[in-house]
């Protein structure tokens, strides 16, 4: 009657064609409640056996529950557009299209804007603005941000315009101030959507965009579909590709043995930057204070590493050690709580301990979470009535003990984690400190690829390579590539730092240069490159930061000297380029253009303190050395 099977095969059929595909697109492997599915897992939509890990169907969808299931399904970040391509070109053009987004003036949108209008100083709006909290997790509205700040208070009751702005500002916020397109739903209909729903042209995309958001489309009898796309497989993917470059062989992820003793000591070590879901400083600690040993202990880490959760992740690592006795509330919990030392980690575990104790059936036992969740006095009062009266038919429990297990659920229930959710990204998590493991240079320099432009990421990496004895090796223009690659060493493998990290330089232009040389051969010296190098693909602040980051010095170790000639070397390059394409020859023939040799500045030095102060200016941060190492 609700049409699942057809929701299902169209997943299954996009999913299926994602890796179908040469080089596949690489898919999640699950995320969301959906993972619970036996059906989803045969159709190869999820990649967990949800029998193994106790995931339960009823969480996702159940014959109390009539609103229509929801698959959400990672992509590579950089090939999710391709999937979409096909589901338009495969369910057709008119009847597949993105979902609009409204957004909201919110206090600090509001403030600006209404002060704008009223022609208020902007110092002055500025200052009333900046003191309203920036939370984008849980925005706070304006009168929350009043009464929570005197200064607020003391602007609106000592100056009038003040005053005028804010009471402005409070009737204006909240409504809708642009609309946009929803970053991953897709709707798909049976016939043309124009014939269903009103439609909208956003001028950024090629796509129809529906007028309805989310919430109403659902109403308007359209199939959604949320395509995320999800960096980590990216990274993945892009790691697996240089370890293939380098020796030949993939690694086929996905039939890892899961007690693999290099994964349990990295994560025992708190040893995780950059590994998917566990790389937060906090939870490198939570990592080396219990100590994983097992996939199930990933799973309860993702699910418990949250505000209220957390406060149970002492008991829990006391327990797992050995410090601590492991309890049970009740005997008969002793099964589903085994894997947890007793602790409610996941809804999963709240539903089957209303199975157990009081005969729900999963499908009614996903109800009282979700009334739990809710918090309604008159459901819960009708819940715990059922619950108390079940524990007597089923257990003979009395009504005092009854009450007591019911409580302790509830309190459990509003901190219950999807497990479905936690074990499909644990998988990734997993797969992640893997490759972490054993090849850590591809997966420093795939990991450094999705964040090239993010200095401070790359900081961080560069600490954690160099704390592991990764070599960094300096960008070279004869050697690096646009982006980092790896690069054996005597005994080790390094990572050969990109072009394209260093700043104001771009992956772009770095691509050009690399591929000129991959055409013609590496730069002999600078005049080479200078006559070589189209003056419209590099420009002087690159060359100067590719000079101070040291991208030069295989040609002319002398950074200063090359420093200060960029202008000279992009004059030449100009002049090289108009012989070639004006097709004037040399006066005495020759087919060349002969570029006049490059003088460096005589004089032109930097001492070591400001050497590193350039290196640094061009990186974003100290590479490879920092000031205080030679005071080690």
């Amino acid at each position: 009657k609700m049409g699942f099977p057809g929701y299902f095969l169209i997943v299954a059929d996009f999913i299926q064609w994602a890796k179908a595909q040469m080089p596949p697109i690489p898919v999640g492997p699950g995320r969301g409640s959906g993972a619970g599915s036996v059906a989803a897992w045969a159709l190869l939509i999820t990649d967990l056996d949800p029998i193994r890990f106790g995931l339960l169907f009823e969480r996702f969808l159940n014959p109390e529950r009539v609103s229509m299931p929801d698959f959400d399904i990672d992509f590579c970040q950089d090939r999710r557009d391709e999937v979409i391509a096909y589901v338009r070109r495969e369910y057709g053009e008119d009847r597949v299209a993105q979902i609009i987004t409204f957004g909201k003036l919110q206090a600090k949108a509001a403030v600006r804007d209404v002060g704008r209008v009223l022609g208020m100083p902007y110092g002055q709006v500025d200052k009333i603005a900046s003191l309203i909290p920036n939370n984008p997790a849980k925005p706070v509205t304006l009168s929350q941000a009043i009464e929570g700040e005197a200064r607020l208070q003391e602007m609106r009751d000592s100056d009038e315009q003040g005053a005028r702005l804010m009471d402005i500002a409070l009737q204006v916020e909240g409504l809708y101030r642009n609309a946009s397109t929803h970053a991953a739903g897709v709707v798909i209909g049976d016939r043309p959507l124009d014939q269903l729903v009103p439609l909208y042209r956003d001028p950024r995309s090629d796509m129809p965009v529906t007028q309805f958001d989310m919430k109403y489309v659902e109403g308007a009898g359209l199939v959604k579909f949320d395509f995320l796309g999800l960096k980590t497989l990216s990274v993945i993917q892009r790691a697996l590709d240089l370890i293939e470059q380098r020796t030949g062989d993939r690694p086929d992820l996905d039939t890892l043995s899961w007690d693999d003793p290099a994964v349990y000591a990295l994560l025992q070590k708190g040893d995780t930057v950059g590994v998917f879901q566990l790389e937060s400083e906090g939870m490198r600690r939570t990592l080396a204070a219990v100590r994983p040993s097992n996939f199930g202990d990933i799973i309860a880490l993702v699910s418990l590493y949250r505000p209220g959760p957390m406060d149970n992740i002492p008991l829990f690592g006391d327990r797992k050690n050995g410090r601590v006795p492991i309890e049970y509330p009740h005997p008969l919990l002793e099964g589903i709580l085994s894997e947890t030392y007793g602790i409610f980690v996941y809804q999963e575990q709240v539903m089957q301990a209303a199975q157990i104790l009081a005969g729900y059936t999963l499908g009614g036992a996903d109800m009282l979470r979700r009334a739990m969740g809710k918090k309604i006095q008159k459901e819960m009062d009708e819940q715990r009535a059922i619950f108390v009266a079940g524990c007597a038919e089923h257990n003979a429990i009395e009504a005092a003990k009854a009450n007591e297990l019911f409580d302790l659920i509830d309190k459990f229930a509003g901190y219950g984690f999807n497990k479905s959710h936690a074990a499909a990204y644990a998988l990734l998590a997993y797969q992640t400190a893997w490759l972490k493991a054993h090849f850590p240079a591809e997966f420093f320099a795939g990991s450094m690829s999705f964040d090239i432009s993010n200095t401070d990421k790359l900081s961080i990496f560069m600490d954690d390579m160099r704390r592991l004895g990764v070599p960094a090796l300096a960008p070279c223009i004869n050697i690096s590539g646009a982006d980092f690659e790896v690069e054996p060493q005597e005994d080790v493998v390094g990572v050969r730092c990109a072009l394209g990290a260093l700043k104001g330089v771009g992956e772009g232009a770095m691509e050009l240069v690399v591929a000129e040389r991959a055409a013609n051969g590496p730069f002999t010296s600078l005049d080479d490159f200078a006559g070589r190098i189209s003056p419209r693909v590099v420009n002087r602040r690159q060359i100067e930061s590719l000079a101070a980051g040291g991208a030069f010095d295989a040609l002319e170790p002398n950074r200063a000297g090359v420093h200060a000639i960029a202008e000279t070397l992009l004059a030449v390059a100009a002049e090289a380029e108009h012989s070639r394409t004006s097709g004037q020859g040399g006066l005495f023939g020759g087919d060349e253009h002969k570029v006049v040799a490059i003088k460096l500045p005589p004089g032109a030095h930097w001492s070591l303190t400001e050497r590193m102060a350039q290196e640094r200016e061009a990186f974003g941060f100290y590479f490879p050395a920092h000031p205080i190492d030679r005071y080690r």
